[in-house]
């Protein structure tokens, strides 16, 4: 493969065939978000793909909050991950108007549009400060500081102990396990062939099946698959459901900082997705008591009316994480491309890299997604 040429003798090409004239055939490794929103694209592109994963869409992709946190994630130091996200962000409205058929307003994956961004004590209160600092040296405007009394206009059911609060109206979030159905339910509609074996060896893959290409989007397995560095952080994330008694859930997304832990509070139709520990522990899939205890003590603390919720499930993923935080987007040998290493942010992530991975199959690099290249920690 060049980046100037691109793939374009793929087996499934040619008259009768279903796929665009100079189709390839690209292997994607991977059933998550990152793995099921590649393989649309590129199906939905008019190339012949086929899906390698041993189960369904699990992991940190079934477990995830779910948000658009392009801005209000932002970090001193991390303005590689502050700009990709603001870039995929802008690519998942008409992702999902290709996906549903629908315009985007009327979207049932969407739960919830706006952020709000707070701290408990002083030190949090800094911590937003810095993050609003980095987000608006690159995005001026896009934060809003709000008051006291502005927020409690907006959150009425939020604490008043929550302070220096900004509010981000650009961004989203969407129920994750809708999004995974619907990826999983467009590729079988465009043809995508499903595989449930096991894959240990990218290149034995590639010469079993034909493709062109192979793309990687095995989350931490990409590990053992490319040798990328990439190590496993878990996170648990629980699911409350909001019962005819209870408060009204905030209708934004609400990022905290709790006595210098993040928290955060995701709307559901049915209730609030809240997360999310984060913690390096091995291999290590079991929710603990202690994570459950202390993401339902932050919670509590930023929305008092949650203690009246039912408890309906907690759960462990696995994050892939790199050692700069950002992802592994691009070619790393000929044939074979990587789409791995998103960290906590696969959900936001995954517009910006199924557009990537169909610029470098199609001969034409994406720019925004060059900090990503793998080769870039050599």
């Amino acid at each position: 493969m060049t980046a100037r040429t691109g793939f374009g003798s793929g087996a499934g090409a040619g008259a009768g065939s279903g796929y665009k004239a100079g189709a390839a055939h690209v292997a994607v490794v991977g059933a998550g978000v990152i793995g099921l929103t590649t393989a649309f694209r590129l199906a939905l592109a008019g190339h012949r793909v086929s899906l390698h994963a041993t189960n369904e869409a699990t992991g940190p992709s079934w477990v995830a909050g779910g948000m658009f946190g392009a801005y209000t994630e932002a970090w001193p130091g991390e303005e590689v991950m502050l700009h990709l996200g603001a870039a995929s962000l802008g690519r998942w409205l008409p992702l999902l108007e290709d996906l549903e058929g629908v315009p985007a307003e009327r979207s049932g994956i969407l739960t919830g549009k706006g952020t709000v961004l707070a701290g408990v004590d002083a030190a949090d209160a800094a911590d937003v400060a810095s993050i609003a600092e980095t987000t608006e040296a690159h995005y001026p405007g896009v934060l809003r500081p709000v008051t006291r009394r502005e927020l409690r206009a907006l959150e009425p059911s939020l604490a008043p102990v929550l302070r220096g609060a900004m509010v981000c109206d650009d961004e989203w979030s969407v129920d994750n396990r809708q999004l995974l159905s619907k990826l999983a339910g467009a590729c079988r509609d465009l043809g995508v062939e499903r595989d449930y074996g096991k894959v240990a060896d990218v290149d034995e893959l590639r010469e079993g099946t034909g493709a062109d290409a192979v793309v990687v989007a095995a989350g931490a397995g990409a590990k053992d698959l490319l040798g990328l560095p990439i190590r496993e952080v878990k996170g648990e994330v629980l699911r409350l459901r909001q019962r005819d008694s209870s408060e009204s859930r905030p209708d934004r997304t609400i990022r905290a900082r709790v006595h210098g832990r993040p928290c955060y509070l995701v709307p559901r139709t049915w209730g609030l997705a809240v997360g999310a520990t984060e913690y390096e522990h091995g291999h290590d899939l079991t929710p603990t008591a202690g994570g459950t205890r202390t993401l339902l003590d932050d919670a509590a603390t930023v929305f008092p009316g949650i203690e009246d919720y039912t408890f309906s499930e907690v759960t462990a993923g696995l994050r892939p994480y790199s050692p700069d935080n950002a992802p592994f987007i691009g070619t790393v040998r000929e044939g074979v491309i990587a789409a791995c290493g998103h960290g906590r942010n696969g959900i936001l992530l995954a517009a910006i890299t199924a557009d990537a991975v169909l610029a470098e199959i199609e001969g034409a690099p994406l720019p925004d997604a060059a900090p990503a290249n793998p080769g870039r920690l050599a």
